[in-house]
């Protein structure tokens, strides 16, 4: 099982704002018996974004998925925006699912290939009933991550992934959420194409206050990008010491 290893926190005070989220004691993983994560937690403050490095295997992406109410743990608390979440993934309040925006790795697993890039985009705001704002929200949100012209009447498999990956930030931001997590969003991508994703995803942070959580294993991009960035310790093996 692995070694339970609390994640340095933000301590906040009483005056200051509910933190974005807060992951307590968390356990979790794919089977009960051999959990990836044993007892971890992590805050990141309101307006706060913090990097969460690790070497593969050490469950990041996991804690990713139950920050952003994907994945059930076993054990432990979370809360988003001092509220304590009750239920994951269709269980969870709409309130709380649609506080959360979530972009991941690859983006041709995360699209649907049968929509465009612009109902890719549009895709949550037709889920919860917000079809009517799709003419406002679509084509700024599009440019702001440097979508445009023909590219938003295409399919994914007629875009580079640097593309695709932009439509799935834009996704990701549609619903303007309070906390946004980024899973090895530019893992895939060349270095102008992680610029100007870094660079949509700050544009977006400065007018909204948002939070983040980048989770990734390039320590120099997470520094310069977050305000500080937590170790995740590497998962023991089942039966290690």
């Amino acid at each position: 099982m692995p070694e339970t290893t609390p994640v340095p926190t933000r301590e906040t005070s009483g005056t200051a704002p509910a933190a974005a989220l807060e992951l307590l004691g968390i356990t979790a993983g794919y089977d009960r018996r051999a959990p990836v994560l044993s007892g971890i937690s992590l805050t990141v403050a309101a307006g706060e974004a913090v990097g969460l490095l690790g070497p593969s295997g050490c469950g990041k992406s996991t804690l990713a998925r139950v920050a952003a109410l994907l994945h059930r743990p076993y054990a432990g608390t979370v809360r988003l925006g001092g509220r304590e979440v009750r239920g994951f993934r269709h269980r969870a309040p709409r309130a709380l699912r649609t506080s959360v925006g979530v972009v991941f790795q690859q983006p041709r697993l995360a699209a649907d290939p049968r929509l465009t890039l612009a109902d890719t985009i549009a895709e949550p705001l037709r889920a919860t009933g917000r079809r009517d704002e799709i003419p406002d929200r679509l084509p700024g949100l599009a440019a702001s991550v440097g979508l445009g012209g023909d590219l938003l009447s295409r399919r994914p498999h007629e875009v580079s992934d640097g593309q695709l990956q932009r439509a799935c930030l834009a996704r990701a931001l549609i619903l303007r959420p309070r906390l946004l997590i980024c899973d090895e969003m530019t893992a895939m991508l060349d270095a102008s194409t992680t610029a100007a994703l870094v660079a949509a995803v700050e544009d977006y942070r400065r007018g909204s206050g948002a939070a983040l959580l980048a989770v990734g294993h390039d320590r120099v991009l997470l520094e310069r990008w977050c305000d500080r960035v937590v170790d995740l310790p590497a998962a023991r093996p089942p039966g290690g010491r």
